[in-house]
């Protein structure tokens, strides 16, 4: 049973869709693939997880857009929020 969610192939995040304890398998849908991994933490319903290791510096990526940058190396499976996501603001004034 999927307990996770992407919704572009490009998101390097799943979003829980039920509390998620850690040593569970995460099972989510990306394209039309079925993925698992195992959650390295526990993840809250509705938070990220990490689907493959981001490092630190890297986007993080979600419904296909950047929101964030990874303040530290985060690996598959552990909790994406604010202790390891650095706000991004791109640059709006440079395309007016």
């Amino acid at each position: 049973m999927r307990n996770a969610m992407i919704i572009d192939p490009k998101d390097n995040v799943a979003v829980a869709i039920e509390a998620i304890q850690s040593g569970d398998t995460v099972t989510y849908l990306s394209g039309n693939e079925e993925k698992t991994l195992t959650a390295r933490q526990d993840i809250t319903i509705y938070h990220k997880l990490a689907v493959c290791d981001i490092s630190k510096g890297s986007p993080i990526c979600k419904y296909g857009e950047h929101i964030g940058i990874a303040s530290c190396d985060i690996k598959a499976g552990e909790h994406v929020h604010v202790h390891n996501v650095e706000s991004h603001r791109e640059d709006l004034e440079a395309e007016a």
